[in-house]
């Protein structure tokens, strides 16, 4: 993935508000980001626990989406299944709801998904993070991260359409 500069970031946000996507927390450490390695950028907002942000470069431009998590429950001891990267973890998944882009979005309509509650989907599919049990797959790393990016960018699309 191309790096992506905080102001890059900020002005690629398509859920919130300018003034929304101006207050909100991107990770001060961009520039120590393993960006080779990384499909979209994920992060967590430390100041916020229930927040968390994803930026992706789609169809060659950024595109950010601002996420909230639910909150614990005793399902996440479970074995669970993370719909962008295909991956799975006992515990390790959280719901992410987006609010959708525009009018939808304002009227309270969102897009959830399942996804690693870390958000480092990349670095799981190319082995740089472990998790507990692997399942083995047929597919190349190259599909792997196909895939992914494939189902971000439906994500995406769902949040945006």
């Amino acid at each position: 993935m191309k790096p992506l500069t905080e102001p890059e970031i900020r002005a690629a946000f398509v859920n919130c508000t300018k003034g929304e996507a101006s207050r909100l927390n991107v990770p001060r450490d961009l520039a120590e980001q393993p960006w080779d390695d990384l499909d979209f950028l994920g992060w967590r907002d430390p100041q916020a626990p229930d927040r968390a942000y994803l930026a992706a470069v789609i169809d060659g431009r950024p595109v950010a989406v601002a996420l909230r998590s639910s909150g614990a429950a005793s399902w996440q001891a479970r074995r669970s299944l993370c719909s962008l990267c295909v991956t799975t973890h006992t515990g390790g998944v959280s719901l992410l709801v987006a609010p959708r882009a525009g009018k939808a979005g304002k009227q309270g309509n969102s897009v959830g998904a399942y996804m690693c509650a870390d958000l480092a989907c990349s670095l799981y599919v190319r082995g740089k993070k472990e998790v507990g049990t692997k399942l083995h797959e047929s597919l190349t790393l190259e599909e792997k991260i196909e895939r992914t990016l494939a189902n971000l960018a439906a994500f995406v699309a769902k949040v945006t359409a």
